[in-house]
C-alpha cells in the first residue's frame, strides 16, 4: 500500500538532503537543502531535514509524510554540476539501475524499500540530483557544484509547489 494525501489538509513533504560535507561534492545534496530550507523559512507542512551518509533509521521519517523530496550527488554519466530531476516511477527506476558503490551507509533505495514494505511509501517522491566532479576530502563544493545549488533549490520548489497546488 502506497500512503496517499488526504484530500482535505495539505501535504506533508520531507526534503532529504544527503551527502558527505566532508567529501566535497559529495555534500551537494546537505547543501543545497539547507539553502532551500533558508529560500523557503520555516512552515509546517515541510520539514528539512540533514539525512548525513543516510541510515535505517531515516525509514521511520520517511513513512511520516506524504511526499519525499530527496536531494543528492548521483553518477550520471553528465559533465560536473548536471541537474536533473526524477519523480515517482522514474526514481525508482534510476535508483534501482544506479547502485553504484556510495559512500552512504545505506542505499537509498533500501530505504524506499522498507517504506514500501511497511506500506508507507510516499506517493509522491522525488531525487534532485546533481552529477558531482570532485569526490575527495574537502569541505567546500567545486565551481561547477556550487553553481548547480540554485537549481537543485529551483526544481526542488517547482515540485514542492507542484505538490501541494
Amino acid at each position: 500500500m502506497i500512503a496517499s494525501s488526504a484530500p482535505d489538509r495539505t501535504a506533508r513533504i520531507l526534503v532529504l538532503g544527503i551527502g558527505n560535507t566532508l567529501l566535497s561534492d559529495e555534500g551537494v545534496g546537505v547543501v543545497a537543502m539547507q539553502a532551500l530550507e533558508h529560500r523557503i523559512g520555516p512552515r509546517g507542512d515541510i520539514e528539512f531535514m540533514d539525512g548525513g551518509t543516510l541510515s535505517f533509521t531515516l525509514a521511520g521519517a520517511i513513512a511520516e509524510h506524504d511526499g519525499l523530496l530527496v536531494i543528492d550527488a548521483a553518477e550520471m554519466g553528465a559533465a560536473p554540476g548536471k541537474v536533473d530531476a526524477f519523480v515517482g516511477e522514474d526514481m525508482d527506476r534510476f535508483l534501482g539501475s544506479n547502485r553504484k558503490r556510495s559512500v552512504h551507509e545505506v542505499a537509498l533505495i533500501d530505504l524506499l524499500a522498507i517504506a514500501l514494505l511497511e506500506g508507507y511509501l510516499p506517493s509522491r517522491r522525488a531525487l534532485i540530483a546533481v552529477q558531482p566532479g570532485v569526490v575527495d576530502w574537502g569541505s567546500t563544493l567545486s565551481p561547477a557544484v556550487a553553481i548547480s545549488v540554485n537549481e537543485a533549490c529551483d526544481r526542488a520548489q517547482g515540485l514542492i509547489e507542484r505538490w501541494q497546488g
